[in-house]
């Protein structure tokens, strides 16, 4: 079949429709031949040669070429591992900028560039077709009625992030049809939208949805699947997987759909995005995208021994960010989302190995001066994993300017402190005030912490309570998976039990989290479903488990309902009151006569320096001085607050706590007490030199009459 083929243009990469026909460009330094290939509806390929070279981009424009039309390349040139060249025509390969991929990677020997059984392993060349086993680009019309729909640009101290799965969040929904549930249009239905505005938070935050590699073929042997999708092969297209109306090209129309149901609820649309590796992993991964365009250009490769792959991630590979056209192709990624997705913002995964130029991590590096300085991207919120698994990977704190981290040390240390380890006054001190010593000597607020107690890696808050112990059987790795020091305590007993005991002890740790986490300045982040006391039984690395393990059950007994009231109370609670979520750092001295915050030991006297610093102690007061915000509101006005105290006891016996002297003038009505499955509707009333009683391991908070 004649198909006319137009010189075209350099710019820009991917595939674009004009109304008329469709341009292709496509970046590769040491290809020495590009076939760009397309495939009628049944599957049938036509392979045209791409003759036009500018620039290293090879190019061309057909005519009549429409929406909807699937297309791949097949790139030539040397195929010399040891010199870092892993070309192969006979390997379809996704394109980098797609803006839809059609349908899963299947798998078998066809996707991988060398011959499995040869001897010299990856040094042998495959002479296998890849195309029935990989899927197809797609033409799209990107237009769409975003009906004025405009960038919800909430404050960071206004900020509460949900981090949810796509499919997980949706999968067994009752109220929502069967067809939508697991996909984007699942979670633009109004039951998943109802659930999101009754808990109050303000930014969903999705694990990844860059069409990414589902089936390795680690997991197909063991019969499980990529659930959590941290292998992307393309940094454009949403994944196919998560659409409900089919993947040829509508699934980019149905995620529009979701953002704009979504921003009119008054929520926003954070990505989890992974430009550190790609699904293609290490040296004896398949050949489906970056590796055979330009295996030297797209990856890291080691010095003096290119066939190995850097693996600053774990993952086998790391991507090139020192080289121009990595760097643009992830900016034109990120400006892509927000332009034409209209996504608010993105968390970087391991983002530390974006940083690395060469070996060492540098905070100033090519990648954050470029975002720095981006126009698109000065408004939308930026986060990142501040570590990776290479040398002087753990960076919490060294992030620049703009930059919110997931603060790994405040996981921590809250772990630690309720489950009644040694450590610190100091260091809970820092963590729940925003975590000053990591962030306030470079120039950022108390929003550059993203607290956390549980995230999709790791122990669920109930099983946090419930598990001493990892129990990952159900991965198929003899347990050896995962992290083995989760700062966990299970209360008494490992896993499920009837012991009335235990089950109210783990219901108050539950809340403890909560209460802390929602009442630390900085902006939390709670995982989809703790809210509602969701398990994976025990499973702290479900990230092959698309199933029952991670979905999260809506059929909630009276326990789970009852922690998702006190859930929804207790955020109300903190956008009720600007004292939690304030936008500077709190000064610790006197304000209009009392200072903006103070901190007691439970005999009233303030923390002495050697206080501060035992290691055994497990009790503090706190006082929250809500007419000491120095800092305006969006209008310039004062902003007055409620006055609190909270009093923290988690130690394994009660303790009385006396109120300040300077305290004693005022009336005291009990707001929470962790003791309890609901917030205190008529509490008590304390003032004077009265003793408070605060049980084991639970939290007391009192407001100032």
């Amino acid at each position: 079949m004649y198909v006319p083929l137009w010189p075209g243009e350099v710019y820009p990469l991917g595939a674009r429709w004009d109304g008329r026909g469709t341009n292709f460009a496509l970046y590769s330094e040491n290809a020495t031949a590009v076939e760009l290939c397309l495939f009628d509806g049944e599957g049938h390929e036509t392979r045209l040669p791409l003759t036009e070279r500018d620039i290293f981009v090879w190019h061309g424009y057909i005519p009549g070429i429409a929406p909807g039309q699937r297309y791949g390349f097949r790139v030539h040139g040397p195929y010399d591992p040891q010199n870092g060249q892993r070309f192969n025509p006979n390997k379809l390969l996704i394109d980098p900028y797609a803006k839809a991929i059609d349908g899963l990677i299947g798998f078998g020997p066809e996707i991988f560039g060398y011959d499995w059984q040869a001897p010299e392993g990856d040094l042998s060349f495959s002479e296998r077709d890849s195309a029935p086993l990989v899927p197809k680009a797609v033409v799209i019309d990107g237009s769409f009625d975003w009906q004025g729909d405009e960038p919800l640009r909430i404050p960071a101290h206004e900020t509460i992030i949900y981090e949810l799965h796509v499919k997980g969040f949706t999968q067994l929904h009752p109220e929502i049809p069967p067809n939508l549930r697991g996909t984007y249009a699942g979670l633009a239905h109004p039951a998943a939208i109802s659930h999101l505005q009754r808990l109050g938070i303000t930014a969903v935050e999705l694990l990844p949805v860059h069409h990414f590699l589902s089936h390795p073929g680690h997991l197909v042997e063991k019969g499980l699947v990529n659930y959590w999708g941290y292998d992307s092969v393309n940094y454009f297209a949403p994944f196919s997987g998560y659409s409900a109306s089919g993947s040829c090209g509508q699934q980019v129309r149905e995620f529009k759909e979701m953002v704009k149901a979504l921003h009119k609820a008054g929520i926003e649309v954070i990505l989890d995005v992974v430009y550190n590796h790609t699904g293609e992993g290490n040296h004896l991964g398949p050949t489906l995208s970056f590796r055979g365009i330009d295996n030297a250009v797209y990856y890291r490769l080691v010095d003096g021994d290119p066939r190995y792959y850097m693996d600053f991630t774990g993952c086998g590979n790391s991507l090139n960010v020192r080289h121009p056209q990595v760097l643009k192709l992830i900016m034109d990624s990120l400006r892509y989302w927000v332009t034409e997705m209209h996504v608010d913002g993105f968390r970087f995964d391991l983002a530390s190995a974006l940083a690395r130029e060469l070996f060492a991590v540098d905070s100033l590096a090519a990648f954050f001066d470029i975002v720095h300085q981006d126009p698109t991207l000065s408004d939308v919120k930026l986060i990142a994993e501040p570590w990776d698994v290479g040398e002087g990977g753990y960076q919490v704190g060294n992030f620049p300017l703009r930059w919110s981290e997931w603060n790994g040390k405040y996981r921590d240390t809250v772990r630690d402190f309720w489950r009644g380890e040694d450590q610190t006054l100091a260091e809970f001190a820092y963590r729940f005030t925003g975590s000053s010593d990591l962030y306030q000597t470079n120039g950022r607020t108390p929003n550059a912490s993203i607290n956390f107690i549980t995230a999709h890696d790791g122990f669920t808050l109930r099983d946090l309570v419930s598990y001493n112990d990892k129990h990952n059987e159900a991965n198929g790795e003899d347990n050896r998976d995962g992290e083995s020091h989760n700062r966990s305590w299970n209360c008494g007993v490992e896993g499920p039990t009837t012991d009335p005991e235990v089950l109210t002890l783990r219901k108050r740790q539950q809340r403890n989290f909560l209460v802390t986490l929602f009442l630390s300045q900085g902006v939390p982040m709670l995982l989809a479903g703790d809210e509602m006391g969701r398990s994976q039984q025990g499973n702290n690395n479900a990230y092959c488990q698309d199933n029952e393990i991670s979905w999260i059950n809506w059929d909630l007994p009276d326990e789970n309902s009852s922690l998702l009231d006190f859930t929804r109370q207790l955020i109300f609670f903190r956008r009720q009151h600007p004292v939690f979520r304030r936008r500077k750092w709190f000064q610790g001295r006197s304000i209009r006569g009392v200072a903006d915050i103070t901190w007691f030991n439970p005999d009233g006297g303030e923390m002495t320096e050697e206080q501060w610093q035992v290691g055994f102690a497990k009790a503090i007061g706190i006082f929250l001085n809500g007419e000491g915000i120095v800092t305006p509101g969006p209008r310039g006005e004062r902003i007055l607050d409620d006055s609190f105290l909270l009093l923290f006891n988690a130690h394994y016996e009660p303790l009385e706590f006396v109120l300040p002297i300077g305290l004693q003038d005022r009336q005291w009505v009990l707001v929470i007490d962790t003791c309890k499955a609901r917030f205190v509707e008529v509490g008590s009333h304390y003032e004077g030199d009265k003793p408070i009683q605060v049980q084991d391991r639970s939290i007391l908070v009192l407001r100032r009459l």
